[in-house]
């Protein structure tokens, strides 16, 4: 059964949780999503906390995906860029999907669905995200439109002695 997307949905304590529990849930199944497993809720809740505020502010539209039971299934963060010069794409952050629903197309579902999203918005052209190396993400995305445009040797410490390349990708909208 396909997840349901909703682009900024009133966020409430079962969609805060629900977020909360889907990012400890991908990092610890090894999701590389700013966390290097084992992760509890309690460290990331900041980060979960930071997105919310840049939601509040203006800067950042929620992408989530309910699972046929009404579960927090997948997340992207839409993040609009500040600089003057370069309004007319925004960031893809945080594109998760829970491991559970691994395997079922939900993941290109998920980028679809911000695609079509960003395009709703004034002057975006572009969707621009970076993936960490070493995990084969790249291919994914390049398999969904994205074009790798650079990638950064070593950027990226997940360990002492593992270094993972810093690739950016972009997925043109027009």
């Amino acid at each position: 059964m396909p997840l349901t997307f909703t682009l900024d949905p009133a966020v409430t304590p079962a969609l805060r949780d629900g977020i909360l529990d889907l990012w400890t849930d991908v990092t610890n199944a090894g999701g590389a999503v700013g966390f290097v497993a084992p992760v509890t809720p309690e460290e990331v809740r900041p980060e979960v906390v930071r997105h919310f505020v840049q939601m509040v502010e203006g800067r950042t539209r929620l992408l989530v995906g309910h699972d046929e039971a009404g579960q927090v299934a997948a997340t992207a963060f839409l993040t609009l860029n500040t600089h003057r010069l370069m309004t007319h794409w925004l960031w893809l952050y945080t594109v998760m999907v829970h491991p559970k629903h691994q395997g079922r197309g939900y993941g290109r579902d998920l980028l679809t669905a911000a695609a079509d999203a960003a395009r709703t918005f004034d002057g975006i052209e572009a969707i621009r995200l970076s993936c960490r190396g070493g995990l084969g993400l790249e291919r994914f995305y390049t398999s969904c439109g994205y074009q790798e445009v650079g990638r950064i040797p070593g950027a990226i410490r997940v360990a002492p002695g593992d270094d993972r390349d810093d690739i950016h990708l972009l997925l043109p909208l027009r």
